[in-house]
């Protein structure tokens, strides 16, 4: 099923409606290709191929500009996805020069092709291959929905990788699993509302996401070598009166 939307040509102005074709696809292309995902981004390149074929004799120097501008979003990607960044625009001036001599439709196609393949050599060349922009997403929606009931695959969906190279991902960039790296987060969240606000240990438990306050209790003092009241307490924050004008109750940082 095509789950594009249908955007026809005008015979006036083809050139016009392939570059807006174009402009719709690219966050989903740039997503494909920042996450490794080399048969999403081949579909939606095969797609922009077949409106500009479309195109008829409109298939000259504008089209070859708007094949140039598709490339330099695309090595843009790579870069975040984690390649070279001096390699991979070096890699543009070869593209530049390899387009300026192509003419027909096949040699077109072929070097668009053959551009992207190159910049997914380049992502995988890497001996440390983590896309920091996707672990940063995830890293960032499980800080700000700590409170939620948290899945690795939801987690995952939202960063738009697969669960299992998610979890890869992780170990190797954090050195711990998804399990772990969530339990440190709420351990982290827990350390600051001890620290700057007034709130109950029963509070704080739910706020982030303990089943109770017994099991609060037991994961912090794993992680920290002491239970919530004592950290609390070592931190010169045992008297809520001491926290007047520092956060209003209830409140986080």
């Amino acid at each position: 099923m095509n789950d594009f939307p249908s955007i026809p040509l005008l015979e006036h102005r083809p050139y016009d409606r392939i570059r807006e074709l174009y402009l719709y696809n690219e966050p989903a292309l740039m997503a494909a290709i920042q996450r490794g995902d080399r048969g999403e981004a081949r579909r939606l390149i095969n797609l922009v191929l077949v409106h500009i074929y479309s195109a008829g004799q409109e298939r000259s120097d504008l089209l070859k500009g708007l094949l140039l501008e598709l490339v330099v979003m695309m090595s843009r990607a790579a870069i975040e996805a984690g390649a070279p960044q001096t390699e991979v625009l070096g890699m543009n001036f070869g593209f530049v020069s390899e387009l300026a001599g192509l003419e027909d439709d096949e040699q077109l196609c072929e070097w668009l092709k053959r551009s992207l393949e190159r910049l997914f050599l380049k992502i995988q060349a890497q001996e440390d291959f983590t896309p920091p922009l996707l672990l940063t997403r995830a890293l960032e929606f499980m800080r700000e929905n700590i409170g939620r009931d948290l899945t690795r695959d939801a987690v995952a969906r939202h960063a738009g990788i697969s669960p299992s190279h998610f979890s890869r991902l992780m170990k190797e960039r954090t050195g711990r699993s998804f399990t772990e790296l969530l339990r440190q987060i709420r351990v982290d969240l827990a350390c600051q509302l001890l620290c700057k606000t007034d709130r109950s240990l029963v509070e704080i438990a739910q706020a982030c996401s303990f089943c109770d306050q017994s099991h609060f209790t037991r994961v912090f003092q794993g992680a920290k070598g002491m239970t919530p009241r004592q950290y609390r307490a070592r931190m010169g924050l045992d008297k809520p009166a001491r926290l007047e004008g520092v956060l209003p109750k209830g409140t986080s940082s």
